[in-house]
């Protein structure tokens, strides 16, 4: 349901979206594990939004979904313009702004 990743210089554990491939140091757990995780005494726990936390997406998700990669494979879409906004910072882990949200 969710992947597990250890950042053990800056005492962090970060609960994401399951990976699509197994890397070192990264654990998939289950709903119930990732619902109940907890991290040492003096750590930080970042859980990222996922499938678990939204719906199950639709096929209209999905079509829509690949109709943007392909205009970005065809050069018709512009993936990246200016710089991250980083709303916050630890160690050397940084959360980025979603685009969207930063142009409105």
């Amino acid at each position: 349901m969710a992947t597990l990743t250890y950042v053990y210089a800056d005492s962090t554990a970060v609960l994401g979206p399951l990976a699509l491939r197994a890397e070192p140091g990264c654990y998939d757990l289950c709903r119930s594990h990732s619902a109940s995780l907890s991290v040492p005494r003096g750590w930080e726990a970042i859980r990222l939004p996922g499938e678990a936390d939204t719906a199950r997406h639709s096929s209209d998700d999905l079509m829509a979904l690949a109709d943007a990669v392909r205009r970005v494979g065809l050069g018709g879409a512009q993936v990246f313009a200016g710089e991250p906004v980083v709303t916050r910072r630890k160690g050397h882990l940084a959360i980025v702004a979603d685009p969207e949200s930063v142009a409105h």
